[in-house]
């Protein structure tokens, strides 16, 4: 399985091959942890797109007719597939984004976690039946598949993501081309070699690697019906405008500025905890990392040393080391833009209590590092507050007591997810209550749906009306039909004019 990422050059999955594509344009993919040049890259075009779209059209015929229980199997074969090669995939993430390897197998697990839900996919798809709706007449509903479905993912998760989406399509009959990110492609392949493997007929499952020329490629292509996208909110808005200008149904997450308030009467310990982790794990690089924490009453003065101290003794390493708590950023811009976020809070006068900038990890001088950074007194009109900077700096914001956290927090325009840590269950529940978030954790720090929920934020976090995965993921990938039948022998004779009523 390893010898097609081993390769010097990354190309695209159509029709069931590795093909290079008709793309002239390539550029290179850096392993984070050395800064060197790990691969070459074949960038799409137009043309790769159309091929691999006309593929998909001409497979999605026969496989939308298989019956949802043959689909589930070569759903169950792959899910067998992927746990047998779940380390492997999860080399394959650290090699090219730079994530600790145990965080890597987490997200390999998440992912799996939805191809087990989608193979239960014949029961997803039933339809409700009222007999005698009118003398004489039943009625039922029935979902059917959209046809050939695209995804557009980020390099942040490069396996979880595209699983939050094509298994869930494709169980439902759909063909799905999906376009991962540049920064890390190799993962999408191997996903596409083990669908092969699990018996998935060529032309369901495509790879077109690209930038923004493959993105609206296919979002102009009239034989695309559906776009599922996750990044950064200016792109999400883009690419919902632009889809659903088109004539296709989108559903597009966007940008997140996640907070966790911290009250008094929490176990500080744990809060800490949480934090550290919510906020470091993946060197920020998660569009669920806590990024502000919202420390209410004189808890700040308990918290923010243990806090300094946990960040100053963060791990950062190589990614495959065995002990590593945070690997390198994804790119070397990405690094350069996190650092200048840093600078930009000194510079807009928030504490800076831990300067994680400058970090060099010996024998990997090269490597994109940065530490940890911890703010505190970052107040509400600072940038570094209102903009995501994805990357391993923590805020610290003050608030009086519960009302004026709530406030903050539902004052911002994202609305992705957060968290409070309490012992009181009261707050906990008028917290859920009242947040205007989308995914809320009660001492839970990154309170990610189970594959069954389905995930997605509120406001500007999310462009469309349905969440992806879960039973909503389902909803998304198919429309519904609804059949209305009688017999001749229970038809009146003669014409009616007046609008039909249940009789």
């Amino acid at each position: 399985m390893q010898s097609f990422v081993d390769t010097a050059a990354v190309g695209h999955f159509i029709n069931g091959r590795i093909v290079p594509g008709e793309g002239t344009r390539v550029q290179p993919v850096y392993n984070p942890a050395t800064g060197a040049v790990a691969r070459t890259l074949h960038l799409g075009d137009a043309s790769d797109v159309s091929a691999a779209v006309a593929s998909a059209r001409h497979a999605f015929r026969a496989w939308s007719n298989t019956p949802p229980i043959r689909r589930a199997r070569v759903m169950l074969r792959f899910l067998e597939l992927m746990n047998t090669h779940r380390d492997e995939l999860a080399a394959i993430i650290t090699a090219e984004h730079g994530k600790v390897f145990s965080d890597a197998q987490g997200e390999v697990s998440r992912g799996i976690d939805v191809i087990e839900f989608a193979c239960g996919i014949p029961q997803l798809l039933k339809g409700d039946y009222t007999e005698q709706v009118s003398t004489g007449i039943d009625n039922w509903t029935t979902r059917q598949p959209l046809g050939v479905v695209a995804g557009i993912t980020p390099f942040n998760f490069p396996c979880m993501v595209p699983c939050w989406m094509f298994p869930v399509a494709i169980a439902a009959g759909n063909a799905f081309v999906l376009k991962p990110s540049e920064r890390d492609p190799s993962a999408a392949l191997f996903m596409a070699r083990l669908l092969k493997e699990a018996g998935l007929p060529d032309g369901i499952f495509s790879v077109v690697q690209g930038d923004k020329i493959v993105v609206d490629a296919l979002l102009e292509h009239p034989d695309v019906k559906a776009i599922s996208f996750v990044g950064s909110t200016p792109i999400a808005n883009y690419i919902y405008e632009t889809a659903a200008r088109n004539g296709k149904r989108v559903q597009a997450l966007g940008g997140a500025k996640n907070h966790m308030v911290v009250m008094p009467d929490a176990d500080i310990e744990q809060a800490v905890d949480a934090l550290v982790g919510a906020a470091y794990g993946s060197a920020g690089e998660r569009c669920m990392a806590i990024s502000v924490a919202v420390l209410v009453g004189d808890v700040a003065d308990k918290v923010i040393p243990k806090l300094a101290e946990r960040a100053r003794a963060l791990v950062v390493r190589n990614g495959m080391d065995a002990d590593a708590e945070m690997g390198p950023i994804v790119t070397r811009q990405a690094l350069e833009r996190i650092e200048g976020c840093i600078a930009l809070g000194v510079d807009e006068g928030a504490t800076l209590v831990v300067d994680g900038r400058g970090l060099k990890v010996p024998g990997h001088e090269e490597g994109f590092f940065t530490g940890g950074t911890l703010f505190d007194h970052v107040t509400p009109e600072m940038r570094i507050y209102k903009e995501e900077i994805f990357g391993p700096v923590l805020a610290c914001v003050r608030a009086n007591d519960f009302t004026e956290a709530v406030d903050l927090i539902n004052a911002h325009e994202f609305g992705n997810g957060v968290a409070v840590y309490t012992r009181d269950g009261n707050i906990a529940r008028e917290f859920g209550r009242r947040i205007e978030v989308g995914m809320v954790g009660i001492n839970v720090p990154i309170p990610v749906p189970m594959a069954w929920h389905g995930f997605g934020g509120w406001k500007r976090s999310l462009f469309g009306d349905l969440h992806v995965y879960g039973e909503e993921g389902v909803r998304f990938y198919t429309r519904q039909k609804s059949i209305m039948q009688r017999w001749p022998e229970s038809t009146e004779k003669g014409a009616e004019f007046a609008m039909p009523t249940s009789k």
